[in-house]
């Protein structure tokens, strides 16, 4: 088909447009589209976020695509990915619909603000992507580029072409000399995204919610059935809300996460089946894996646990929901996002300590903290003599003041 597919509308000035570019079937399919129907300049921009792919071979299918070296831009994304945006979320504790860990919400933003950066440097006046018209991705990278450049033009290839099934799109592909992946050629039984902080997959064998999830879909973590029968013991320092070091050794944002990526795998942490509320209004069903990113979360929890006050701790827990779902729907450029960043910032200044978790069987375990601003006293709180420290006869008068209007109100209505 498609020699035949028609030149949108509204096109005219387009003349060099930037691509989100993973070099899969799908943006190859997309950079010769784009090559045809607007007649344009491609430069391709595939981010390195730590999804354990070799990214190589999207310059070579770039450069065998006519893309000119100099307008193809790789770039290793991952210090600044976990620094600039997992870390400042995972202060928040943020936990879309209670749950979900937000892996691929929280890397579009990046990928959006490196590709307007990109524009901006190539003099491009247009940006495409890859996302789909039913999903939270378009929403996500649109957001972000026109937060960061409100006049740039968006070109979203799958809410224009009539490819509307994998059977065409590969169709084209051949009719167009686009090298296809022998396993693309068949269904694929999911689909997935990867990069540093989770794999999630879904579609297709993970579209009926009341079967279980098949057993090779996963491939971040081992089933926590075969993880070993005996538990590891590890401990995550923090300082200022941020993880620093891993069993005493220092290390940067990106190594600490993969570092913990490998214990969560060996040991089954950090599956996630969901079935989730999409931004776009329909339900949607996947499958996460987020190992290390469990793991930190929990343990971030743990320092708060003893140096946040109960004030900022529950107003911090009212918060989150709210920041989460911000990210989730694609606002991170937002002012609302910056000033609940703010807020949550502030609370982490004393957040500085060390936690110590049992990792075993597909669960972490907190079973130790400790930090030099704790508000833990035990001397306070001991069921043994606390020589003066707390007088329990004060509680008798905070116990009636909480009580009078329980008390009217049970008079009243006795």
């Amino acid at each position: 088909m498609s020699e035949s597919i028609n030149r949108p509308t509204g096109d005219a000035g387009v003349s060099k447009v930037v691509l989100a570019y993973s070099g899969g079937l799908d943006t190859s399919v997309i950079l010769k589209w784009l090559q045809q129907t607007y007649g344009c300049e491609v430069v391709t921009f595939t981010a390195d976020l730590g999804q354990g792919e070799e990214l190589e071979p999207a310059r070579a299918k770039a450069e065998l695509m006519g893309v000119r070296p100099e307008h193809i831009f790789i770039d290793d994304l991952r210090e600044e990915f976990v620094r600039d945006y997992v870390f400042p979320m995972m202060r928040s504790n943020a936990l879309y619909e209670g749950l979900y860990l937000l892996g691929t919400s929280i890397a579009r933003p990046l990928i959006a603000k490196r590709q307007i950066e990109i524009a901006r440097q190539v003099n491009a006046d247009a940006v495409s992507h890859g996302a789909t018209g039913k999903g939270n991705d378009q929403v996500r990278f649109e957001l972000g580029y026109y937060a960061l450049a409100p006049d740039i033009k968006v070109i979203a290839p799958w809410r224009e072409w009539d490819l509307t099934s994998r059977t065409r799109l590969i169709e084209w592909a051949e009719q167009h000399q686009i090298p296809i992946p022998h396993n693309k050629r068949g269904e694929a039984p999911f689909s997935t995204d990867a990069n540093l902080l989770h794999t999630s997959s879904e579609g297709l064998v993970l579209e009926d919610p009341w079967e279980e999830v098949p057993d090779y879909v996963y491939s971040r973590t081992v089933n926590p059935e075969d993880a070993p029968d005996a538990p590891e013991f590890i401990t995550v320092d923090f300082e200022r809300g941020d993880g620093v070091a891993l069993n005493g050794e220092g290390m940067s944002p990106a190594t600490l996460l993969a570092r913990l990526n490998d214990l969560g795998r060996a040991h089954g942490i950090g599956r996630l089946d969901l079935v989730e509320n999409r931004f776009v209004g329909m339900k949607s069903r996947g499958m996460y894996e987020t190992p290390g990113g469990t793991i930190y979360h929990l343990a971030h929890r743990g320092i708060e646990q003893i140096t946040l006050d109960r004030g900022a701790a529950h107003l911090k827990d009212e918060l989150a929901p709210r920041y989460a779902e911000l990210i989730y729907n694609g606002f991170w450029f937002s002012p609302e996002r910056e000033m609940l960043q703010a807020a949550i910032d502030h609370s982490q200044e004393k957040v500085i300590g060390t936690v110590r978790l049992k990792l075993y069987k597909g669960a972490a375990h907190i079973v130790g903290r400790k930090s030099p601003h704790t508000l833990y006293s035990e001397k306070v709180v001991t069921f043994e003599d606390d020589q003066g420290a707390y007088d329990q006869r004060d509680a008798a008068g905070f116990i009636k003041l909480n009580a009078l209007r329980l008390r009217l109100l049970g008079r009243r209505d006795r």
